[in-house]
C-alpha cells in the first residue's frame, strides 16, 4: 500500500480512470492518442520508480539514472578524479 501512495502510482491510475471516462463516446482523434501515450509513459515511470524502491530496500543495485541511486559526494568525485590524473600522468 505504501508504494501506491508514495510514487505517483495512485495519481497515474486515477488519471487513467479519468481519461477512460472522458474518452467514452468521443471520437478518437490525434489529441486522444497523445493523451493515452502520455498516460502510458507516466504509468511506466511510476512502475519503474516502485521497482527501484523495492530493489534499493532489498539491497540490490539500482540503475545509475534512477532517482534512488546513491549519489557520490563532491569529495569522492574529487578524489577519484585526482587518482585518474595521477594514473594518466604515470603513463606519460
Amino acid at each position: 500500500m505504501r508504494y501506491l501512495l508514495r510514487t505517483g502510482l495512485f495519481s497515474a491510475i486515477s488519471t487513467g480512470v479519468t481519461l477512460l471516462r472522458g474518452s467514452r463516446g468521443q471520437q478518437f482523434t490525434w489529441r486522444a492518442v497523445l493523451a493515452w501515450v502520455s498516460w502510458i509513459i507516466t504509468l511506466s515511470l511510476a512502475i519503474g520508480a516502485v521497482k527501484d524502491m523495492r530493489r534499493m530496500e532489498k539491497g540490490l543495485p539500482v540503475a545509475a539514472d534512477s532517482p534512488y541511486a546513491p549519489k557520490p559526494d563532491k569529495k569522492e568525485r574529487r578524489e577519484k578524479r585526482r587518482e585518474e590524473v595521477k594514473r594518466i600522468s604515470k603513463k606519460r
